[in-house]
């Protein structure tokens, strides 16, 4: 399925389900673009975790950090809207060992995406808003 942003094939992945509710609509699966990172919900509850690499290598090797990672880098897009549903996905984050800050600094710098939104100005807005 092309993603309508920017045209290139989305990604399905099954949304772990204790990361469901800091997703708009608590979807069982969403379509994630691996160039604009523009976020969908599946009418297919049916997919399973996607390979996150697919996305950027940057992503955690852990499977449910890196779809919380790839959750809450998605959602930057209106952080101002998302930020109460981003925080407890970047705590997960944290929670398997990895710096999620550190890991935006890396998708910013990620030559294949192309967000429209600049992840390295809402990375700073992020640090100065959990301090």
């Amino acid at each position: 399925m092309n993603c309508p942003e920017c045209g290139d094939d989305r990604l399905p992945f099954a949304v772990p389900p204790d990361l469901r509710e800091h997703v708009p609509s608590e979807p069982a699966s969403v379509f994630i673009c691996p160039r604009c990172l523009s976020l969908d919900p599946v009418e297919n509850p049916e997919t399973e975790l996607t390979d996150f690499s697919r996305i950027s290598d940057v992503l955690p090797d852990d499977g449910e950090a890196a779809a919380a990672m790839a959750l809450a880098a998605a959602l930057l897009s209106s952080l101002a809207l998302h930020r109460r549903r981003i925080d407890p996905l970047l705590d997960r984050v944290e929670r398997a060992g990895i710096d999620p800050l550190l890991v935006l600094d890396r998708l910013a710098d990620d030559p294949e995406l192309e967000p429209n939104f600049d992840i390295e100005s809402r990375r700073r807005q992020l640090l100065q808003l959990r301090g």
